[in-house]
């Protein structure tokens, strides 16, 4: 046995290194071990893993230590106190909404936003001419979708209920409303300076209810909800990349195989999907590899039943703790799910068909979007 074997092996380390680690875990206190472990390996340019780091740290005094419950009287001092200073209070306006005219409800697409999508819903060929037109036919389907009144119930001032799902059903098929929302997509990824092909997602998963209609249905144990699950995968910006549907029985790491497969089809660039920690497990390393991607999985450092990084001889962070700490990259998505339920027909799921429930989230995102865009064309 040689001598470097006798003395065994040296620390990686030296003291100023020791400081310096400890001195990023004390500003990176929120990090969990496996995400400081990454960012400690980034910053000192030293291959090091969670149990070395850990090591490392508890001889410099520093450990993890539980966040201390704060009672309700101390988070509606705090609410209040935050309501005091006059913080900016967020919501959907009147001046959110357009104006509403003899021929156009307020939910229905305008003139700007119409000229966006237009080109897609009136093609001219060979054939019978349309009874009605496009545009009344889309404004009849996002009545719909915003109102949440079934299709029997549509206002007389719009076109047959009959004719309006027969035109819904097709465009369904063709799938139209996702083409639509991928052209608004990029247009709004170009106003953002992205590329127009993403190279992060973000996945996440809704249960909701269904009603007594009928079609495909399942028991979420974990959520005590029968329904349906909405796997979406969104880009950095909260822009939707790929949805599907499924029964609720089915666990999420299941579940997101579909929709993982569905963003890469239509977006082989992307190279890492974050998600939260239900996805993990041995679906990390199928997805690397079926399609070459990283599953970074997100978790809570700053709930209340994790820890946190601290000095034995440091007090804790203030006792006073936000009622909602927003996840790195995971509120993104969560925000894409605030912004869907708006609309009322997708509070609860009241279709028979897995297509049709999907048609309404994308057909949610054009309007989304078409306004959003069509409000900052000036600034262009």
């Amino acid at each position: 046995m040689d001598g470097r074997s006798r003395l065994g092996r040296g620390n990686k380390l030296n003291e100023e290194q020791v400081e310096r680690l400890a001195a990023l875990a004390r500003a990176q206190a929120h990090l969990s071990i496996e995400d400081f472990t990454t960012f400690a390996v980034r910053e000192l340019g030293v291959e090091l893993c969670s149990k070395t780091v850990q090591k490392y740290l508890r001889s410099a005094g520093v450990v993890r230590a539980r966040r201390p419950r704060a009672s309700s009287n101390d988070v509606r001092q705090a609410i209040a106190t935050t309501e005091a200073a006059g913080r900016a209070r967020y919501g959907y306006l009147e001046h959110h909404r357009p104006e509403a005219t003899e021929s156009r409800y307020r939910c229905g697409l305008t003139d700007a936003e119409w000229a966006l999508v237009s080109d897609l819903f009136e093609r001219s060929g060979p054939g019978k001419p349309p009874k009605y037109p496009r545009r009344l036919m889309l404004d009849a389907c996002l009545y719909v979708v915003r109102s949440g009144v079934p299709w029997r119930l549509l206002p007389n001032d719009l076109p047959p209920w009959q004719d309006v799902y027969a035109t819904f059903r097709r465009w369904t098929t063709q799938g139209l409303f996702e083409k639509t929302y991928d052209r608004l997509r990029e247009a709004w990824r170009a106003r953002e300076h992205r590329a127009a092909e993403p190279t992060a997602g973000v996945i996440d998963t809704q249960s909701v209810k269904t009603s007594a209609q009928g079609g495909p249905k399942g028991y979420d144990a974990g959520k005590k909800v029968k329904g349906r699950k909405r796997h979406i995968i969104t880009d950095t910006l909260g822009l939707l990349l790929a949805v599907f549907i499924h029964t609720a029985d089915i666990q999420d790491r299941d579940g997101a195989l579909p929709a993982i497969q569905q963003a890469w089809t239509k977006y082989p660039t992307i190279e890492i999907v974050y998600a939260d920690g239900s996805y993990g497990g041995g679906l990390v390393e199928r997805v690397r590899h079926d399609h070459g991607i990283e599953l970074k999985v997100v978790k809570r450092a700053t709930d209340r039943r994790a820890h946190v990084w601290a000095d034995k001889q440091v007090p804790l962070l203030p006792l006073v703790q936000p009622a909602f700490v927003p996840l790195p990259k995971r509120w993104v998505v969560e925000r894409t799910h605030a912004w869907t339920d708006r609309a009322r027909r997708l509070a609860k799921d009241n279709d028979r068909r897995l297509d049709v429930a999907t048609s309404w989230i994308w057909l949610t995102g054009v309007k989304m979007l078409a306004a959003r865009i069509a409000a900052a064309i000036p600034l262009l």
